[in-house]
């Protein structure tokens, strides 16, 4: 009864007329910025941090956790109708989705997607109701050292947010927890790394890091490489797929539904990993494999329903530990304590209306989502013919107007601009920001519990393996490491083979 008078809490809250608002405006934005491809919802969310401080913690979460699973949603438009996923996670919807709309069923393909992500997001936050609780009770027994073992764990798994280089991520994490570092010391109130200037003594500014180093960077390496847009002229044909479509859908959306809910806790990708493996098991268990790249109706429902009950239950560690799965919780976490929220497992006791209407608000943001879809889809076809060039100084100009409306100092202008160019001397260097903006995040919040759990154990570092949950934390750490690791020592080992032979 307990989870049936939670929820019946959360759709009260998610329910109220300024709620239900913002959860409207966060959908429609995130399918917006699904739909135009290359600014993505990591960026949106980090543009966007400066107007949720004006708003009420719950309307602020509710609004970014709109934007996150609505890109998903938006994101197959552009990969169903011009071959150019919105999001990565629908790169997998346009090798089947494109060819459908090149057959004439783009508006088939498109409610497919449509479908098969109402369905996915709905099970999904099923998961989160049924699920968050149990691990929120868990959580609570967590002291100190273990809240330091669980940082560590979040920080060394965030190396699996990079696809590339191991030590180009560690040297990310490293940065990071570097700038976390600078302000006044919490214990001493002595100045660390502001070399004696004042605006440095509270620590580096969030959102200026997060919208340059995300939104700005991001900007500059689309202008730099602006592609042209061929949108499909032809005509949408039917919305409503045929019986034999839905009959063909039903399986793999469930089984997508699946796979999405489980990788989606997963840190790094879940929600990109899922709709791959969505594809992949589709098309070893399919009967007819040589459709797949031609049109498959289960190529497009499996990986659009992956990756949307991924988004949702990436959920699941961020309100249950504190602990970011993927560079968009880490900025759900910012928001949070902008707001004055602690991230953890307090949330659930302490703001029981908080935590249970971001959960309620996520099924009526995918009601919202499938009926306004569907609608708009002529609305958003236009707004792909905008050329970047144009699109893009006003957007700048908006993160400028919001980054400066936070504290209304001009110096967070200039750290905008700072971190935007380190952003894209980054990508340039191939070192993604990902794992420096987690390290920023957790860094200030591991130094905090490292130092308490070291004077509760009256500086024994010890405390932090004879006590089980800590041990086992930090074991798994240890595991995620070398489970990374292996992949990079086979491929020198293979280099230095290649070059003896």
């Amino acid at each position: 009864m307990d989870l049936f008078s939670n929820l019946a809490m959360g759709f009260a809250t998610a329910a109220t007329p300024e709620n239900l608002f913002f959860c409207l405006v966060g959908v429609i934005l995130g399918t917006l910025i699904g739909v135009l491809p290359g600014i993505g919802a990591t960026a949106t969310i980090a543009m966007l941090l400066p107007i949720t401080f004006q708003l009420e913690p719950v309307s602020s979460l509710i609004m970014l956790a709109g934007i996150y699973y609505g890109a998903q949603y938006g994101g197959s438009t552009t990969a169903i109708l011009i071959n150019m996923p919105g999001e990565s996670s629908s790169a997998v919807t346009a090798i089947d989705g494109y060819q459908m709309a090149r057959r004439g069923k783009a508006g088939t393909a498109l409610a497919i997607a449509a479908l098969g992500s109402f369905f996915a997001g709905t099970v999904a936050t099923v998961f989160v109701a049924l699920f968050a609780p149990p691990l929120t009770t868990i959580a609570l027994k967590f002291g100190a050292a273990e809240y330091s073992s669980l940082m560590v764990l979040g920080l060394v798994s965030s190396i699996a947010l990079a696809h590339g280089s191991v030590p180009k991520a560690l040297a990310m994490v490293t940065l990071g927890l570097l700038l976390g570092l600078v302000g006044t010391d919490i214990y001493t109130g002595t100045p660390r790394f502001t070399f004696g200037i004042a605006n440095y003594a509270d620590g580096l500014n969030f959102v200026a890091l997060a919208v340059g180093v995300f939104g700005i960077a991001e900007i500059l390496r689309n202008l730099e490489g602006e592609q042209d847009r061929t949108v499909l002229s032809t005509k949408l044909g039917a919305l409503w797929p045929s019986r034999t479509d839905l009959r063909a859908m039903v399986a793999p959306m469930l089984r997508g539904t699946g796979l999405g809910a489980a990788l989606g806790i997963l840190p790094g990708g879940g929600a990109i990993l899922a709709s791959f493996a969505s594809y992949t098991v589709e098309k070893r268990l399919s009967d007819r494999p040589e459709e797949f790249g031609q049109g498959s109706v289960a190529g497009v429902a499996g990986p659009e329903s992956a990756n949307n009950a991924g988004a949702q239950t990436s959920f699941i560690p961020l309100l249950t530990l504190g602990i970011p799965a993927n560079p968009v919780m880490a900025l759900m976490v910012g928001a949070m304590i902008i707001q004055g929220i602690v991230p953890g497992p307090n949330v659930a006791t302490e703001q029981p209306a908080l935590f249970w209407g971001i959960i309620a608000s996520m099924w009526i943001g995918n009601l919202m989502l499938v009926i306004l879809n569907l609608p708009l889809i002529g609305l958003w076809v236009r707004l792909l013919k905008v050329p970047y060039h144009v699109l893009f100084p006003i957007i700048m100009a908006f993160c400028s107007i919001g980054v400066y409306s936070v504290n209304s100092n001009v110096y967070d202008l200039f750290a905008v601009a700072g971190f935007g160019l380190l952003g894209y001397v980054l990508m340039k260097l191939k070192c993604e920001p990902a794992p420096l903006l987690l390290g920023f995040v957790l860094g200030p919040m591991l130094e905090e519990n490292l130092r308490r759990a070291m004077i509760l154990g009256r500086g024994d570092p010890t405390t932090f393996v004879t006590r089980p949950i800590s041990l086992t934390l930090l074991i798994l750490a240890a595991l995620v490491l070398v489970i990374v690791l292996i992949p990079q020592v086979r491929r020198k080992r293979a280099e230095v083979f290649t070059e003896s032979d």
